[in-house]
C-alpha cells in the first residue's frame, strides 16, 4: 500500500493525517477533522500506509505504555540515533508503523532516559545522569504520595504535624511548591471547605485569639519577643538639677513614662511652662547595642491586656520619669505672658528633673474637670494651680491651631478602654490567652487632662522641629500638605506644614522610650543643645543622610503593621464581648457602602439592608453571626431609629475603618490544588 499518511510534529504535539499534495519543502495534510494544514518537510517524522491516522495514534499510545525504558536504554547505542533504530531493536526488523510510532512517543516522553537531539533523533543519557534523574523522579513521586496522604488526613479531620508546624507560613507566606501548602489546598478542595474551616476542624487552629497573636509573631517576631540580657548604659553627663516640681499624666498601665510637665511663676507677670522628656539619647548612641534593639523593634506594640515594649524593661525603668526620682530629661521651657499667654522666650536644657508625681487618667478624669480647672467647682487635688494654668494654655494653643487648620477639631467619637478579667490559666504569665472576659468602657476624647497633655506635646514637637531647622540639623518630620480627602500624612527629613495639626512643622520627639523616630530626633536635639550653631557637624545624622531615610522607611512599615495588628486584636475583643454578653442587636450609624459603626463599641462592619441609607442614619442592626477567625461580623438591618426625612451628619471616615471591616485575607488559593494522585504541575498556581 502506498505511503499515503504522514506522522508529524507540530508545536510539541504528534499529529497524523492523509497527504493531499506535496511540494519541494512542504506538504498539504488533511487531518481526521477535515482540516488541512501545511506541514514543512522538517516536521515530517514518518510516512505510513496503514493503519488509518487516528487508529495509528491510538495504537501507538497504548503500545508505548508497555515499552520497557530500561531495556530500550540498554539496547540503545552511545551515539545519536533515530527512533526507527530503537524500534527495530525492540520490536524486530519488521516493526510496523504503530510500533515505530509507539517507540517515538516513549522516547519523547522520557527525557531523563533519552535526550532529544533533533527531529526524531535521540541520545541516551549517561548512566550517572540517569540515576540522578530517577532518584529525583522517585522523590517527586514520594512527595506526591505524601501530599495525597496529608490531604486525606486533613479532609478526615486530622492534622499532620508538619502542617501544624507550618500553619502560618502556609496561610500567609506560603511556598506554593511546598508539599504542606499543596496538601492543604488539595484537602480544601477534597473536603469542599474553606482553608480556615478545614484547619480548624482538623485541630490545627484551637483558639481564634492565639491564631491572630501567633500569626502576628510569625510575621514580625519570628525569633520570639524576649530581649537578650542587657544592662542599661549609665548617663555620664553631669546634669544640673532643675528647680521645678514636675508631674506626668498617663494611664495606670503606662510603664514607659516619656513626658512630664511643670509650671513656675504662678501669680507673676511671666509664667514658665516646662515640658520634660525622658532622655535615653543621653545614655547611648546610634549603633550601640541598646540602639540595635530599638532599631530592630522600632516601636512599642500595644494590645488589650499586653504590650511588647521597644526597649527591655530594665532599660525602660532606668530612664522612665518615675515619681520620687531626679530623672535625666531633655526639657523645653516656654516663658509666657500671664495675661495674654504670648510666648516671650524659649530654651532647651539637658538636666535632671525632680518628678514629684505620676498622675493617672483613670483615677483623675472624673475629678479634674473643666469646672474645677475654671474655678467653678472646688479643686481638691494636688497641682490644682498648675493644672488650671496648663488647661488654660492648652485651650489657647488649640484655638490657635484651629485658626491655622481652618476648622475646629471635633472629638465626637469616644475612645475605648479594654480590660481583660478572669484568666483561665493564671500560670500562663502576663500574656493573654483569649479565655479572658473582656470589659470595654467608653472614655470621652478631649477630656481636660487629655487636652493638657496633647497640646503640650504638640507645642514641644512643633518647637523642636523648627529649632532643628534653624540650626541646619536634619530631623524626621511629619507633614500633611492639606486636609483635602485622600491627602495623607507623610514622613520626611525637611520641615513642612502639617495641615491637620495646624502647625508650621511637626516632629515626633516626645516618646523616645516607645518610638524609634522620637529617639532619633532626640539625638539630634541633644546635639543642638550641646553644640548650638556647630551642631550640624556634631549631630549623629547629617543632611541627606541615607540612614535617616532608611529609618523612615522601616519605621513607617513597622508602625503601620503594628497599628493594623492593634486594630485587628481590638476588633477580636469587641466581637468577643458581643459573644460573651450575648448581644443580639446593636445601635449603629450608617457610614458608606453598607458599613455601619456601632455606637457603644469600637466596631465597624457591614450590615445587609443599609446600602441605600444616607450616611449618618441611625439604625438598629441584628447580629446574625460572628467569625472570630476572619473577624467578620454578619449583620442585617433590623430598624431605622431616626427620622427618615432628616439628613443626619456623619463623622469623618477613614480608609482604615473600611479596611478593618474586610474579612481576613489569606495567601492560600484553592485554585492551586491538584487532583489527588495527579502528576505535579510544572508551574505554581496563581498568587492570591
Amino acid at each position: 500500500m502506498a505511503d499515503t499518511y504522514l506522522l508529524f510534529e507540530d508545536a510539541g504535539k504528534f499529529l497524523a493525517g492523509r497527504v493531499m499534495s506535496e511540494a519541494e519543502s512542504s506538504m498539504q495534510v488533511e487531518l481526521d477533522s477535515g482540516k488541512r494544514v501545511k506541514v514543512k518537510s522538517t516536521q515530517a517524522l514518518m510516512r505510513f500506509g496503514a493503519p488509518a491516522p487516528a487508529l495509528l495514534l491510538d495504537e501507538a499510545q497504548a503500545q508505548s505504555a508497555d515499552i520497557d525504558l530500561d531495556l530500550a536504554w540498554e539496547t540503545a547505542p552511545d551515539e545519536d540515533f533515530g527512533f526507527d533504530d530503537i524500534a527495530r531493536e525492540y520490536f524486530g526488523a519488521q516493526a510496523d508503523a504503530s510500533q515505530r510510532a509507539a517507540t517515538l512517543f516513549k522516547l519523547h516522553q522520557a527525557p531523563h532516559y533519552f535526550h532529544r537531539r533533533g527531529k526524531g533523533r535521540f541520545r541516551k543519557a549517561p548512566q550517572e545522569v540517569l540515576e540522578q534523574a530517577l532518584r529525583a523522579i522517585e522523590r517527586k513521586a514520594e512527595q506526591a504520595r505524601q501530599i495525597d496522604a496529608w490531604a486525606a488526613e486533613l479532609a478526615a479531620g486530622g492534622c499532620p504535624e508538619p502542617i501544624a508546624q507550618q500553619l502560618y507560613k502556609i496561610l500567609f507566606k506560603p511556598d506554593k511548591n511546598g508539599p504542606e501548602y499543596k496538601a492543604v489546598v488539595a484537602a480544601a478542595k477534597l473536603a469542599h471547605k474553606a482553608p480556615l474551616d478545614l484547619l480548624k476542624d482538623a485541630g490545627a487552629i484551637t483558639s481564634p485569639y492565639q491564631f491572630h497573636w501567633r500569626r502576628f509573631l510569625f510575621e514580625f517576631f519570628p525569633k520570639g519577643t524576649a530581649f537578650a540580657p542587657m544592662a542599661a548604659p549609665a548617663i555620664k553627663d553631669e546634669l544640673p538639677l532643675a528647680a521645678v516640681r514636675a508631674f506626668s499624666i498617663d494611664d495606670s498601665t503606662t510603664t514607659e513614662i516619656d513626658d512630664a510637665l511643670s509650671v513656675q511663676g504662678l501669680g507673676s507677670a511671666t509664667v514658665t511652662f516646662g515640658i520634660h522628656i525622658a532622655a535615653p539619647a543621653l545614655a547611648f548612641a546610634p549603633g550601640s547595642p541598646v540602639d540595635q534593639l530599638a532599631r530592630a523593634r522600632l516601636s512599642t506594640v500595644y494590645m488589650p491586656g499586653h504590650k511588647l515594649t521597644m526597649l527591655p524593661d530594665a532599660v525602660v525603668q532606668t530612664y522612665t520619669l518615675q515619681a520620687g526620682r531626679d530623672c535625666p530629661a531633655v526639657s523645653v521651657y516656654f516663658d509666657l505672658d500671664a495675661a495674654t499667654l504670648a510666648v516671650t522666650g524659649t530654651r532647651t536644657a539637658l538636666e535632671r528633673v525632680p518628678i514629684v508625681a505620676n498622675l493617672r487618667h483613670d483615677q483623675l478624669d472624673g475629678v479634674v474637670t473643666e469646672a474645677t480647672l475654671d474655678g467653678d467647682a472646688e479643686a481638691g487635688y494636688e497641682f490644682a494651680g498648675e493644672l488650671a494654668f496648663a488647661h488654660r494654655l492648652a485651650r489657647h494653643l488649640k484655638a490657635q491651631r484651629e485658626v491655622a487648620r481652618g476648622k475646629p477639631e471635633n472629638f465626637t467619637r469616644p475612645d475605648y478602654a479594654f480590660k481583660l478579667e478572669g484568666r483561665a490559666d493564671e500560670k500562663a504569665g502576663d500574656e493573654p490567652d483569649g479565655s479572658e472576659t473582656v470589659v470595654i468602657t467608653e472614655r470621652k476624647r478631649g477630656s481636660a487632662l487629655d487636652l493638657i497633655v496633647a497640646e503640650a506635646m504638640i507645642l514641644a514637637n512643633s518647637h523642636w522641629g523648627g529649632w532643628l531647622a534653624e540650626h541646619g540639623v536634619p530631623g524626621i518630620y511629619r507633614s500633611q500638605a492639606s486636609m483635602a480627602p485622600g491627602v495623607k500624612v507623610r514622613m520626611g527629613t525637611k520641615p513642612a506644614p502639617h495641615a491637620g495639626m495646624g502647625v508650621r512643622q511637626y516632629t515626633w520627639a516626645t516618646s523616645p522610650l516607645r518610638r524609634y523616630v522620637d529617639l532619633v530626633n532626640q539625638w539630634q536635639i541633644v546635639a543642638v543643645a550641646r553644640h548650638g550653631r556647630s551642631a550640624a557637624l556634631a549631630a549623629p545624622f547629617k543632611p541627606k543622610d541615607a540612614e535617616l531615610f532608611s529609618v523612615i522607611s522601616s519605621f513607617d512599615a513597622a508602625y503601620t503593621a503594628y497599628n493594623q495588628f492593634q486594630n485587628a486584636i481590638e476588633r477580636f475583643w469587641a466581637m468577643r464581648h458581643l459573644q460573651q454578653a450575648g448581644v443580639a442587636e446593636l445601635d449603629a450609624a450608617v457610614m458608606k457602602d453598607g458599613l455601619v459603626r456601632a455606637h457603644t463599641l469600637p466596631l465597624v462592619f457591614r450590615a445587609l439592608g443599609t446600602e441605600s441609607l444616607p450616611r449618618g442614619a441611625k439604625v438598629r442592626v441584628r447580629v446574625t453571626g460572628l467569625d472570630l477567625l476572619t473577624l467578620d461580623v454578619h449583620a442585617s438591618l433590623a430598624a431605622r431609629l431616626d427620622d427618615q426625612a432628616a439628613a443626619a451628619a456623619s463623622d469623618e471616615e477613614s480608609d482604615d475603618e473600611a479596611e478593618a471591616a474586610t474579612p481576613l485575607a489569606l495567601a492560600i488559593d484553592v485554585a492551586d490544588a491538584e487532583a489527588p494522585g495527579a502528576e505535579p504541575a510544572t508551574a505554581s498556581g496563581p498568587a492570591a
